[in-house]
């Protein structure tokens, strides 16, 4: 004989699982009958606690002009490098 305590979680793992898949199919028809549009909100993928991820640092030009709020250097345009500014 096996325990009722026992097998629940071989019912309520499925269970649990469906319930965000069930709530965004209610939440696109309850938009629907409003006449709106409902996208479900973009998921990040889950990080793996025994590797974290490693910082990385922006050195390049592409990755400095992608950042918002960036400001790049203007440097004077190179003439004559023994040419005297008065």
């Amino acid at each position: 004989m096996v325990c009722i305590f026992c097998l629940l979680p071989l019912f309520l793992v499925p269970i649990v699982n469906i319930l965000p898949l069930l709530f965004h199919y209610i939440m696109g028809k309850i938009y629907g009958v409003f006449g709106w549009e409902y996208r479900k909100p973009v998921r990040v993928p889950p990080a793996c606690p025994y590797r974290p991820r490693k910082d990385v640092t922006v050195t390049s030009k592409e990755g400095l002009e992608s950042e918002p709020g960036a400001q790049e250097s203007v440097s004077k345009p190179t003439g004559d490098v023994n040419a005297k500014q008065e």
